[in-house]
């Protein structure tokens, strides 16, 4: 898959097989809850890895103001 893409390989790959189920079907309702959970965990990795971020950057900012002291 693309690297710029910022959709996971494996939840293109479960939206992929549940295009091919029938709407309501019980193989689209179990899709659809493995597709949900994919989808949550990258959203709180994402999350995740946006507040280590931020923290690392006010920390920086706090030791160049220090520095300056």
């Amino acid at each position: 898959m693309d690297k710029k893409s910022s959709i996971p390989d494996d939840i293109l790959k479960i939206q992929k097989k549940l295009a091919t189920f029938e709407v309501n079907s019980r193989n689209y309702k179990k899709y659809t809850k493995i597709l949900a959970k994919h989808i949550k965990q990258h959203t709180m990795k994402k999350r995740v890895n946006a507040h280590i971020k931020t923290i690392e950057k006010i920390e920086e900012i706090q030791k160049k103001i220090e520095e300056e002291k």
